[in-house]
Parts: C-alpha cells; structure tokens; sequence
C-alpha cells in the first residue's frame, strides 16, 4: 500500500451518523476476495438509482466530489458487520482519510491495515470542518500524519489520536505482514545461527 505521511485535498461531506459498513458496500458485492472494482460499488444503494444511472443528489456524483481524497463523515462511520470490503470500497474510490468523530472499532482496525486513516476529532472541530467545506467545497485540508494534526480555514488545527504501531505501518507504507518481512534480515540470521 502508498505510503501516508501528509494529504492536502478537498472534501466530500457525508453528515450522516451511523453509516454502517452495508450502506459503504452492501452485501451482494462481498462475494469477491480482492479489491478491484470495489470502488464503483462505494455506497452503492445511495450512489445509484434503481436504473442504474447516478443518483445526482448523492454528494459522490457532485463535480465538486471528483479527486477528493478525504471522506467527512458523520458520527459512529462504519458500525455494523466487520466487512474488510468497506475500507477496500473507500480507497478503491480515492479516499485516503476519513474525518469523524468516532469510529466502529473493528472498522477503524480494518481501516487501518488497508491504508486508509481515521481521524478523529472533536465535535466542535468536526463542525467547523464540515461547515466550511459544505460553504466551499474546494476548501483544503491538510492531514499530517507525523505530527497526528489536521489544519485548515485559516487559523484551524487539531490533532488527533493513533497508535504507534499503526502510525508506523501507515508512514512505511507496509501491512502487518509487510512489517513482519522487514525483520527478514535478522530472521535469516537468528535462523542461521541455530544448530
């Protein structure tokens, strides 16, 4: 997976709370086992309408949505069943941060080792964030992960809270299983030294 150190992009808003992972990828698209294509599935049921044209009231379908790479979203992203599909979904349409509130725990860790960083802030951040964008949607927002900040409209900044490990990954670019490679070196040689 690309590396994450700092992302500067335009928003798409999603102010709904309690976005669960069926309405990011509904089940009938769970039948795959890699992520190609995922993205065109990305809140499908709300994305596209019963003929299958875009739905031009979905904030996705907005010329103003197209190259956006951060998700504002509402409070609680990402409750319900533990589909790793949903952040396969959400990278594979172009996003590589999503800013909240709160997160379901098993999606935040999905998240996670899929390359995609969930922000959480405070309410009132969150707000002021979400306002401006809705104001302007070529606001910028700037997403450091080194320094666990996010900046924007001016004067605005906030930090935000993860784990070390999970920092590492995202800032090398690797997966849990890209980490445990990195030892190989010294693997071979613990091997080597055995009798």
């Amino acid at each position: 997976m690309a590396k994450f150190t700092t992302l500067t992009s335009h928003a798409v808003p999603l102010p709904a709370d309690n976005v669960d992972t069926d309405q990011i990828i509904p089940a009938r698209f769970l039948k795959v086992t890699d992520k190609h294509g995922l993205g065109d599935s990305l809140f499908c049921d709300w994305r596209y309408l019963k003929d299958g044209s875009p739905n031009p009231d979905f904030v996705l379908n907005e010329p103003a949505s197209q190259g956006a790479q951060i998700l504002i979203a509402g409070d609680n992203f990402g409750s319900g069943s533990s589909r790793e599909h949903a952040p396969w979904a959400l990278v594979g349409w172009g996003f590589r941060a999503i800013i909240s509130t709160s997160f379901a725990d098993i999606f935040k860790s999905n998240s996670l080792k899929n390359g995609l960083l969930p922000v959480e802030v405070s309410p009132e951040v969150h707000r002021q964030l979400m306002q401006a964008v809705n104001l302007d949607r070529t606001t910028k927002i700037t997403i450091d992960l080194p320094t666990q900040s996010v900046t924007g409209l001016g004067s605005l900044e906030a930090t935000f809270p993860i784990d070390e490990f999970s920092k590492h990954c995202l800032l090398e670019g690797i997966d849990q299983l890209g980490y445990l490679f990195s030892f190989d070196e010294q693997i071979t040689n613990y091997e080597q030294q055995r009798t």
